[in-house]
């Protein structure tokens, strides 16, 4: 596996096989590897003759400072694993090389980024989108490849892309959990030994709410799920959501809702935790 760090030597990489129309793939992420991650780079490796896996703690996209600088960064042992899982080459850039001037851009999604995380994470999904479009100039890749876990910003990446001339194939690849439930997120490891205890319990929750699907109204049930959840005492909802994983947009009812699909974001203090699943 090659290990670059500057955008110069990656593109002097890539040179032979863009030449020679080699299929590449890229998995952005952030570090902090696990085996969510690591679906990603199989799902890449089963479909492209060339894999770069990316590692950038990106700043643009961080609305609150403190979350960044906690950040896990575990660089050297991402780079062993990636290695193992036989990923080709890890472009580990500095801020430098991503933004070697101010990145001043601003990209519009309409209605799917003033929902959910757009709405309580303001910025988020415009920073999103200046780091992904800068690593889709850098590679050309032809396919890029992100966890459903953040669905909404699949979403926004799918959009992104019909406003760039650089068009790779976006693929979503499914939620991976833990053995007990709790969906795979570099920021689990910031959680209390207590805090990690009850983080399943988000999932359960969405689980059982499922099967009230369609006996229970959609505003009773998003109250049931915030409620179920706010009674363990380590946990605490921002936000429960019922939305149409077409476009994001709240649903009001369960007639005719074919693509629902149920959104939380709970606090573990300080730690933010996602998750969500289909409905129908």
């Amino acid at each position: 596996m090659f290990i670059v760090h500057t955008v110069s030597e990656l593109r002097q990489l890539l040179q032979l096989a863009h030449r020679q129309k080699k299929t590449i793939g890229l998995v952005p992420t952030m570090g902090a590897l696990h085996a969510g991650h690591l679906s990603l780079v199989q799902a890449c490796k089963t479909q492209c003759a060339l894999t770069v896996t990316s590692i950038f703690v990106n700043p643009t996209q961080f609305n609150n400072p403190e979350d960044l600088r906690n950040y896990p960064r575990t660089l050297k042992d991402d780079s062993i694993l990636l290695q193992t899982h036989g990923v080709d080459i890890l472009f580990a850039p500095g801020e430098k090389e991503i933004y070697p001037e101010p990145d001043t851009r601003s990209f519009d999604f309409g209605a799917l980024e003033r929902v959910m995380e757009g709405k309580f994470r303001p910025g988020h999904f415009n920073g999103v989108a200046q780091v992904v479009s800068r690593l889709f100039t850098i590679v050309q890749p032809d396919y890029a490849f992100f966890g459903e876990k953040d669905f909404q910003q699949l979403a926004i990446i799918r959009a992104l892309v019909t406003q760039l001339d650089e068009q790779p194939v976006i693929v979503g690849c499914p939620v991976v959990r833990e053995n007990d439930g709790l969906a795979m997120s570099s920021r689990n490891r910031l959680l209390s030994e207590t805090q990690r205890k009850q983080a399943p319990l988000i999932a359960a929750t969405l689980m059982q709410a499922k099967e009230k699907v369609p006996a229970l109204p959609v505003e009773e049930m998003k109250k049931w799920v915030a409620a179920t959840i706010n009674a363990h005492s380590e946990l605490e909802v921002e936000y429960i959501e019922i939305a149409d994983e077409k476009n994001l947009q709240p649903i009001k009812q369960w007639d005719n809702a074919i693509h629902a699909r149920l959104f939380a974001a709970v606090y573990a203090r300080p730690v933010r935790l996602i998750d969500n699943i289909r409905l129908s």
